[in-house]
């Protein structure tokens, strides 16, 4: 039987595992801490199939530098990380060229394409098919400037197969009488569902494949070894070497650090999102809701209506600023009045992301044996099982259906 050595107990490491297993894998997963806080737990809960639009900050003028005038708006860089962002936002800028932007959407568009059915495969193996809700989700606007704005976005979405449609003033307060009485317009993304807690997901997909008979090592990964031809290994901050046949690093915002010990280069973020979860507010919404002009999203989840956004950057060590927490939750009372606020939770997390928006998804340029999967930045929840399984097709040696030169870690090679 092949080993596969997965590198990351996340939703992305998880996932690969899963479907390493499927294809008759044993397989071993490293991780620091099995159980503790990541990134998985605490996304949004969407399965996010419309969101083909590469970051990009061209055509806005002056509200990237309000935002970043701002330090509770939804954009920060901590000054002491400024710097270290010089090549990371060298090639972000080159994103907006118009061949460049067309091409990141497609590749985007080919993954979500599949994302929701391999979601439920997954979600269907794992016993956890009632936890997914396909109701769409509303994109909010206060004014008709404000969509207008949007238009092009909008229609940059429908080239790629996205599904919408416009809901009035009247519909939206029946879909939501919850939202208060300010809204102009709202889009509906009728592909759009959301979960009903995304850490339940890793805990119930992660007892899966233990019980599958996955080994779990406890221990920091510090950089990939390459055993001649026919074997890779990861060697642990305690001096452990885990060896096997395969190796695919999924460990998020720390997998750069990784691909380096073998010579390649990942141009890769951490991209700290905040949230609040108010635990007895879950009912005011039926659906998840994107607040467009304030850039925040609220979801009503099984364990409470969570609110998030923001994007931070300020590396994988500073402490967490929780005033970004307070400051989304300032801003759910403007638009959803009356919340129980009682026992609110906040949170802080690392999203994994390159700055042309796409993961990173294929196998390493040093060595066949070795094989990446991170850099998924919002869309890892969304991207998570349908990356396992091109994966999967990877590792039988096939040509999976979709092309994944878009998502290589060469594209990195000279920025």
């Amino acid at each position: 039987m092949p080993h596969l050595v997965v590198v990351g107990a996340g939703i992305v490491g998880l996932s690969t595992a899963w479907s390493a297993q499927r294809r008759g894998w044993k397989v071993t997963l490293v991780d620091r801490d099995f159980e503790g806080d990541r990134a998985s737990h605490g996304n949004a809960g969407g399965i996010a199939v419309t969101e083909c639009v590469p970051l990009s900050l061209a055509g806005m003028g002056l509200k990237p530098l309000r935002w970043l005038l701002d330090p509770l708006g939804p954009l920060a860089i901590r000054p002491v990380h400024a710097l270290g962002l010089f090549s990371w936002s060298r090639a972000l800028y080159k994103v907006s060229e118009p061949k460049n932007f067309a091409r990141i959407g497609d590749a985007l568009a080919a993954l979500n394409r599949r994302a929701l059915p391999d979601f439920e495969t997954l979600l269907a193996d794992i016993g956890l098919t009632a936890d997914l809700h396909k109701r769409g989700a509303l994109t909010v606007y206060e004014t008709r400037k404000a969509f207008e704005e949007d238009k092009s976005s909008w229609q940059f979405k429908k080239d790629r197969g996205v599904r919408f449609r416009l809901v009035g003033v009247d519909e939206l307060r029946e879909l939501e009488p919850g939202l208060a009485p300010i809204f102009q317009q709202a889009v509906m993304a009728e592909d759009w569902a959301h979960i009903n807690d995304p850490k339940r997901i890793v805990d119930v997909l992660r007892q899966h494949v233990q019980a599958q008979g996955a080994e779990f090592i406890s221990g920091e990964a510090v950089s990939l070894l390459l055993d001649g031809r026919d074997a890779a290994a990861v060697q642990l901050g305690d001096g452990q070497t885990v060896r096997g046949d395969k190796v695919i690093v999924a460990a998020g915002a720390w997998s750069a650090r990784l691909a380096k010990t073998i010579g390649e280069r990942a141009l890769l973020e951490s991209e700290r999102g905040y949230n609040t979860t108010l635990p007895h507010s879950a009912t005011r919404l039926n659906r998840e809701v994107i607040f467009a002009e304030r850039m925040f999203v609220a979801t009503p989840l099984s364990i409470g209506l969570r609110i998030g956004g923001a994007a931070e950057f300020a590396g994988l060590d500073a402490p967490a600023n929780y005033k970004r927490s307070e400051a989304l939750l300032e801003l759910a009372r403007r638009y959803l009045p009356s919340l129980d606020e009682h026992d609110a939770q906040q949170w802080m997390g690392n999203r994994p992301t390159t700055p042309d928006s796409l993961p990173v998804i294929g196998t390493s340029f040093k060595s066949d044996r070795v094989l990446y999967a991170f850099g998924h930045g919002h869309l890892g929840l969304t991207q998570a099982a349908t990356t396992a399984l091109l994966l999967g097709d990877l590792l039988e040696g096939r040509r999976p259906p979709v092309d994944l030169t878009p998502y290589s870690i060469k594209r990195f090679k000279g920025l």
